[in-house]
């Protein structure tokens, strides 16, 4: 492992990625694993994880455009389902890469099955069905004429149909009293299963591969399987949410380190940083972190968050620069070049999760690891090859 020369870095264990998978496929099978890796593989690096992880998923999954091509560009051969939403105009991108479409209008549809033919090549198409998220694609009740479109297009591949929770990590139990407005995953399962229910009326086999469930669906809903299941968070050791089950046991890959490059001692009465919103009323020492919410460490946590330095934890003082913060070392003393841990676990057993940072910043662990910044250096390692 080549350390960058950037002192705030990311460490990804990709042992503990696979691990993760493994114990996954073992929760699921016998259905396949997409794996999503969008947002830069929630912000563990896209191109660093796809290469490890290819061998051993059947699908990735991406939300844009521009990472299917990046990973047909990087060599990435697996099939990719590209889940978002598309412009009619980029749909030839698809047969150039070879990239998996989302379509969730007849207006996309109509425009794959037209170009498919003009090309005359037959293009890979999961049709989406929405079950209560209301963000995209053609609503349950709405399916019907839909999937009869669908049987009229002899130029596509329609490999799959999907849909997906808007709540799934809620528990549902017997007799739970429901309230209006709110999209339970059984409810959402049971119109999904609804609208699959239109093959075998027509005596139709359905598309290969029919999917729902996400990471919190892996965890709480069985019966949401069907052939394949699509992890996120999951994959990279994070759970979706307090409520959900952990009937998957994984544990996080990343680190974030960075290192002290300043110390000083500030007396009593100077405040620290922007607006001034820190202020001592005796000597402290204070160590200066070069890292930022340029970085993806948001500004809005000031004055909340602990990094553990020298194996124990210090509290974040003064407002969170573009790239630096400071750390209140009260009387205990540090070196320049002494490793600071923003996320993860010190060998000294200190943790700070995705979780505590989500919780000082006021948001989820989603956000927290998909805005790490791109100018914050990627470092890979497995555990065969050691630290």
């Amino acid at each position: 492992m080549t350390t960058p020369l950037r002192p705030t870095h990311l460490v990804v264990n990709l042992s503990q990625i696979r691990r993760n998978l493994e114990a996954i496929r073992a929760k699921v099978t016998p259905a396949k694993v997409l794996a999503m890796l969008k947002a830069n593989a929630y912000g563990h690096g896209l191109e660093g994880v796809a290469r490890y992880l290819e061998p051993f998923v059947d699908y990735i999954g991406v939300a844009i455009l521009d990472e299917g091509i990046f990973l047909r560009e990087i060599g990435i051969q697996k099939p990719i389902l590209v889940a978002g939403g598309t412009l009619l105009e980029h749909i030839p991108y698809y047969l150039e890469h070879n990239l998996t479409l989302t379509a969730g209008s007849p207006r996309v549809l109509d425009a794959a099955e037209a170009v498919s033919q003009a090309a005359g090549k037959r293009l890979k198409v999961h049709l989406k069905i929405d079950t209560g998220m209301e963000r995209t694609s053609v609503r349950w009740y709405e399916a019907e004429a839909f999937l009869e479109q669908s049987l009229r297009c002899p130029h596509l591949e329609i490999e799959g149909i999907y849909t997906h929770f808007a709540n799934s990590e809620t528990i549902e139990t017997p007799g739970m009293e429901k309230k209006w407005g709110f999209s339970y995953p059984s409810q959402q399962l049971e119109r999904f299963n609804e609208v699959l229910h239109f093959y075998e009326k027509r005596g139709l086999p359905p598309p290969p591969l029919s999917h729902a469930a996400n990471s919190a669906a892996i965890l709480n809903l069985p019966e949401s399987y069907f052939n394949m299941v699509r992890p996120g968070v999951i994959l990279y050791g994070v759970y979706p949410d307090d409520e959900a089950l952990r009937s998957v046991e994984i544990a996080p890959a990343l680190t974030w380190k960075s290192q002290v490059v300043y110390v000083k001692q500030t007396l009593a009465g100077n405040p620290v940083s922007y607006s001034s919103l820190w202020v001592s009323d005796h000597p402290v020492n204070l160590a200066t972190v070069p890292c930022g919410y340029a970085d993806g460490y948001f500004r809005r946590m000031t004055n909340k968050p602990q990094v553990i330095l020298n194996g124990k934890k210090y509290p974040q003082v003064g407002r969170i620069c573009m790239d630096q913060f400071m750390l209140n070392l009260e009387a205990d003393e540090a070196r320049v070049g002494d490793e600071a841990i923003l996320l993860g676990k010190s060998a000294s057993g200190e943790v700070i999760r995705a979780e505590d940072l989500a919780e000082w910043a006021g948001t989820n662990p989603y956000e927290v690891m998909t805005n790490i910044g791109a100018r914050v250096p990627r470092v890979y390692w497995t555990e065969d090859e050691g630290r």
